[in-house]
């Protein structure tokens, strides 16, 4: 701790600290938004200044992310479909012979008497 005698004069101190106003201002600043003539360095990308697009690149863009998300739609289909292992049509003309099955195994399962 210092004692009353270790502190130099309040006004003295008041001195000091006014001299060094700029230098302090100086290193405030150094953190805050560049000059436009400036170059800046790496910045993330919500601290970048907003360029604006043409509408050619906008469209652009949207074809881009359209095309992207009809292949991703194509893509979801097809593992959709894939875990299906018949085709439809072998489905639809196997449907008698099932029940046909169907029947003969509640037949078989079953504890009636067949004589």
């Amino acid at each position: 701790m210092s004692t009353p005698e270790d502190q130099s004069n309040p006004e003295e101190a008041l001195a000091l600290a006014r001299a060094a106003r700029g230098q302090m201002a100086a290193a405030l600043d150094e953190g805050q938004e560049p000059e436009a003539d400036e170059p800046v360095g790496w910045q993330p990308v919500w601290k970048r200044p907003r360029t604006p697009k043409s509408k050619a690149a906008k469209k652009q863009e949207l074809r881009k992310q359209r095309r992207r998300l009809q292949d991703a739609a194509k893509r979801r289909l097809a593992a959709g479909n894939s875990r299906r292992p018949r085709s439809q049509q072998s489905r639809i003309g196997n449907a008698a012979a099932r029940r046909d099955a169907r029947a003969l195994s509640r037949v078989r399962h079953s504890n009636a008497w067949l004589w």
